[in-house]
């Protein structure tokens, strides 16, 4: 379908998450690129009755897929980091013994940026068939200001080409091994923050608050450089040791706070009382044995949810969302519901994007076609995505050979 430039009524919708509500035999409007009226076929405004029709055969429709922290321009391999892991090794030994992160940066300072935007297409498609339509883009496998803004350049194109939208983070990730400490963070506050600012590469500024990475203090100095910067706050928090990275965002009210393996229930507390998002990443959890917060105390803490795949080479090596989505219900607790609206509207929150993730009268028009009429379906089969056709601002970005009929 096209409905950057027109007016379509989309129908044969055997059910529509929105993500908050279920809607069986729904229909909806898209126009000019958004959604405008949305409700049961039974119900179809006399106006929109009239406009062309677009019929999906009985298919269900979610949102499109939110994926808000990857980190997706990189080269190199981890291949034989993973068997180590298997065999025991901790992950942050491997950082401290110069692998790991290190590793990535020696091969993605050595990659051009052509290359490293061949390999980001190749991982965002896949995404997209998995129905993500929105992808936060971090940096922090360069280290330089020159290199960083190499990655954020990157993920720029691969944005403005799209289909999908992108979001891009200036992250500070470890320390350059290279460099002084001290003067390293220096250099990160005074010259890197505001050359990405000033080049209009990053919407948010990231930083790893953890052991083998930033401290407190420093990671204080970071994000608030950022914040002055005009950046969205965000941090990897309370992974691998417990450090107070979750109330220093909370503090700085910040959009999410990402990882919190270690998180207690204090934590918890604060980001939802400052209106964080706390943002969970299963497929880290899973690969290095961590586990995260019960679904019961994540529940009771009040916070808005979100649940992203992680995609980094090292730690989490998903090509797709949807393995972490199933991973959160069958691993972690949280509800298939639950997990969607993870994925969709409290993704985009931690993005600060309102009109993404949500199907609603004048969001933008990202919708997946599930391969069948169950519309839960694509976070249900594990392996092959279950879907059909995805959609982004009214325009179908993909479909599968027999689906969706436009």
């Amino acid at each position: 379908m096209d409905a950057s430039q027109g007016k379509v009524l989309v129908t044969g919708v055997s059910e529509l998450y929105t993500p908050h509500e279920r809607v069986a035999d729904a229909a909806f409007v898209v126009a000019d690129g958004a959604f405008g009226w949305v409700g049961p076929a039974s119900r179809v405004p006399p106006d929109a009755a009239l406009l062309p029709r677009v019929d999906l055969g009985g298919r269900g429709v979610l949102p499109g897929l939110v994926d808000c922290h990857t980190h997706l321009v990189w080269d190199g391999s981890r291949v034989a980091e993973y068997a180590a892991r298997s065999r025991g090794a901790g992950y942050a030994e491997v950082l401290e013994a110069g692998g790991g992160i290190h590793a990535t940066v020696r091969a993605t300072r050595g990659a051009s940026e052509e290359r490293l935007l061949a390999l980001a297409r190749e991982r965002a498609a896949a995404f997209l068939r998995g129905g993500v339509t929105t992808l936060e883009v971090k940096s922090g496998y360069g280290l330089t200001t020159e290199a960083e803004m190499r990655q954020l350049a990157v993920a720029r194109r691969l944005g403005a080409e799209g289909p999908q939208r992108v979001t891009t983070t200036l992250l500070a990730h470890v320390p350059d091994p290279d460099e002084d400490r001290g003067r390293f963070v220096d250099r990160f506050v005074a010259e890197t923050v505001p050359e990405a600012a000033r080049q209009g590469l990053a919407d948010a500024i990231d930083v790893f608050v953890d052991r083998g990475a930033f401290t407190l203090a420093e990671a204080r100095r970071i994000l608030e450089a950022g914040a002055a910067a005009g950046l969205h706050v965000k941090a990897h928090v309370e992974q691998l040791t417990r450090t107070g990275g979750a109330k220093l965002v909370a503090e700085l009210g910040g959009a999410s706070a990402d990882h919190l393996e270690l998180a207690t229930d204090e934590d918890l507390a604060a980001l939802a009382a400052a209106g964080v998002v706390a943002t969970v990443l299963p497929g880290a959890a899973a690969l290095l044995r961590a586990g995260l917060p019960s679904a019961e105390r994540l529940r009771a803490s009040g916070a808005k949810v979100a649940v992203a795949s992680d995609h980094n080479p090292g730690s989490s090596p998903l090509f797709g969302l949807l393995p972490a989505l199933q991973l959160a219900v069958a691993v972690y607790g949280l509800s298939v519901e639950e997990v969607l609206v993870g994925a969709t509207a409290h993704a985009a929150d931690a993005l600060r994007l309102p009109d993404v993730g949500r199907v609603a009268p004048g969001a933008r028009a990202d919708f997946l076609v599930s391969a069948g009429p169950e519309a839960l379906l694509p976070l249900y089969a594990w392996g092959e995505p279950q879907v059909a056709e995805v959609v982004v601002g009214g325009v179908t970005a993909w479909g599968r050979p027999g689906g969706a009929e436009a």
